[in-house]
């Protein structure tokens, strides 16, 4: 026998398609699902008045969109109800649009059990059984428009489209019971040359408040106009895939069509994957259109010099660019055109565990009313004890951009002078800073190499060494070489200098050594932004062939020698760091055919 629960929630997903064949038009929408005639009741209309529109318009809308998603331009546009309508999702009272943040906070802590507001005003939620991405159950739709252009693999693992269109039905058959629905609008990109305009629908209020926060909200006469968006998130993850579906392999899906300009998710309540699938979409767009896709962190100087922080989650990207003596341009996500530097989106989501007032003042004090906690452990007064890691160690805070008092709103800024590359060495042998050539940063950029920080991803309890093409390898669409020969003619043509700076260990492998100082990695880069490292004395580190520097203020000369740090024998020193240069040799050989001879003889020499 099924679970009361189940049961109710089948009896209600069938009363639901029977409302739709009662009330909708006999005609079928070129995504499936079927049209809701544009009368209804006057408390079921949108605050945008509905028009009609033609035959032909449904498959081209005209909306304000960037050129390069050639969308056909047509006097016709749907109004919001009928927009929603058309992605399979009723329409109503019960759809609460753009609602503010306080309204937000109000039906979060009415209906979703384990939220609560802590101390300094944040909403704390809980994201269910899953705490991080799901990397595994991530698909992308084979489809005749887009099939050349991806990189198959690992990492984008196809889903036919009749499989997408069973978890659609699903998505959406699963929101149509729900008593409240949330759809947020806002922007994926700071510049309007570039930007997409991207929908949020989804049963939480406490995912709509996070993607309130992760977008760019719009302005009320922009979402007024707002039109038909570029590309829709139907997030149904308290509801699960259907392991029987082709495709599937565990109850959790997050499925992306860029055809359907949709995203999927069913099995998953972390937010994270919503924020990440608009990356994904726009690592797709952006190289398309000629500009290039970061994963980047990127703040500015009083004198308007810019750099760019690479690294995966947990090596520093968040922390070391919210530098108070610098302008904040974003922490994780952006593009960089012909013109500049611009966001993606318009919020930051930091890491929390073990954050202090004393450490990260930016961060911390960011955290307030419309902030969102995840997962963290708190009093009955709302405190937040911030080094508990009984839920997750990835613990985490998204909070409007703005909430960073030197943050610089539009964040867009002009062509970078320094690119810093972070990792996170588990074994203990790469230096705390070394100049990169060239050739040197481009073999590290596609290499990524850091270590997964426990609690990032699902199973991850410690670090584990891994490589992640262009410190982003989850996220990336098209084949890697792609946006490193992007990055190598943008780097040339601005006389950009390359750095590679390690976060994570010295004096041993983890277990045994110790965390780079954050003191420490914060003087380093500010001797890259004052100068000082540009002129300082270097000499030739290693296997690896890095040049680092002799001296640099306020580190200790012993920190930025590895081989002196080393607190175990020279023997073990030397297999160590022999070891990892043949792991950067072994994760090389799938990108050599694509590499030219000068990349390759940069890597570590054994």
């Amino acid at each position: 026998m099924l679970p009361l629960r189940r049961t109710l929630a089948t009896c209600s997903l069938t009363h639901t398609r029977q409302h739709l064949l009662r009330t909708a038009s006999s005609r079928t929408l070129p995504t499936g699902a079927l049209m809701v005639p544009a009368h209804r009741p006057p408390a079921y209309r949108s605050s945008v008045p509905a028009r009609q529109y033609s035959h032909a318009a449904r498959s081209t809308i005209d909306h304000a969109g960037p050129p390069h998603l050639h969308v056909s331009k047509s006097p016709a546009v749907r109004s919001f109800d009928d927009s929603l309508a058309h992605s399979g999702v009723l329409p109503g009272a019960r759809v609460q649009r753009n609602a503010s943040a306080s309204r937000l906070y109000g039906c979060a802590l009415r209906y979703e059990q384990g939220t609560a507001m802590s101390s300094s005003g944040a909403l704390i939620a809980r994201s269910g059984r899953k705490t991080g991405r799901s990397p595994r159950d991530k698909r992308v739709v084979e489809e005749a428009s887009t099939v050349d252009d991806v990189w198959w693999g690992p990492v984008n693992t196809k889903l036919s489209e009749q499989s997408f269109a069973v978890n659609h039905q699903t998505a959406v058959d699963y929101l149509n019971t729900r008593d409240r629905l949330y759809v947020f609008d806002g922007y994926a990109g700071w510049d309007p040359k570039h930007r997409i305009k991207v929908r949020v629908v989804c049963a939480r209020a406490y995912h709509a408040l996070f993607m309130n926060n992760m977008l760019i909200r719009p302005t009320p006469a922009e979402l007024e106009n707002f039109g038909e968006p570029d590309f829709t998130i139907i997030n149904a993850g308290q509801f699960p895939a259907n392991r029987f579906t082709e495709g599937m392999t565990s109850p959790t899906s997050v499925a992306i069509s860029f055809e359907r300009k949709q995203m999927v998710i069913l099995g998953t309540e972390y937010a994270g994957e919503m924020k990440k699938g608009v990356f994904t979409v726009m690592h797709y767009l952006m190289p398309k259109a000629g500009a290039l896709s970061l994963h980047s962190s990127c703040n500015e100087g009083p004198t308007g010099d810019v750099s760019l922080f690479f690294g995966l989650s947990g090596t520093g990207k968040t922390t070391l660019s919210a530098d108070p003596q610098r302008l904040l341009i974003g922490d994780d996500e952006h593009v960089w055109t012909d013109r500049g530097v611009f966001n993606i989106e318009g919020g930051c989501y930091a890491k929390t565990i073990d954050l202090s007032a004393e450490k990260e003042p930016e961060i911390f004090n960011a955290i307030r009313f419309g902030s969102v906690l995840e997962n963290v452990v708190h009093d009955e007064n709302g405190i937040v004890d911030y080094a508990d890691k009984s839920i997750t160690e990835n613990t985490r805070c998204a909070y409007p951009i703005e909430y960073i008092p030197n943050a610089k709103v539009p964040c867009i800024g002009g062509h970078p002078k320094n690119i810093v590359l972070l990792t996170c060495d588990a074994f203990g042998v790469l230096p705390p800073v070394a100049k990169l050539t060239p050739a040197q940063a481009m073999y590290h950029f596609i290499s990524g190499y850091t270590a997964k920080i426990a609690g990032t991803e699902e199973g991850v309890t410690e670090p584990v060494a891994t490589f992640s093409a262009c410190f982003g390898q989850p996220f990336l669409v098209w084949h890697p070489v792609k946006y490193a020969q992007m990055l190598a003619q943008k780097m040339q043509q601005h006389s950009v200098s390359v750095w590679l700076v390690n976060t994570g260990w010295s004096g041993g492998v983890y277990g045994v050594g110790s965390r780079i100082s954050l003191k420490h990695s914060r003087a380093i880069i500010d001797a890259i932004h004052s100068g000082e490292l540009e002129k300082a004395e270097y000499v030739s580190y290693g296997a690896f062939n890095l040049q680092i520097p002799t001296r640099v203020s306020n580190v200790p000369e012993k920190v930025l020698d590895p081989s002196q740090a080393w607190e175990g024998t020279t023997d073990e020193f030397s297999q160590t760091i022999s070891k990892l240069a043949g792991l950067f040799h072994t994760n090389f050989e799938q990108y050599a055919s694509q590499a030219t001879p000068e990349i390759i003889s940069a890597g570590p020499q054994i």
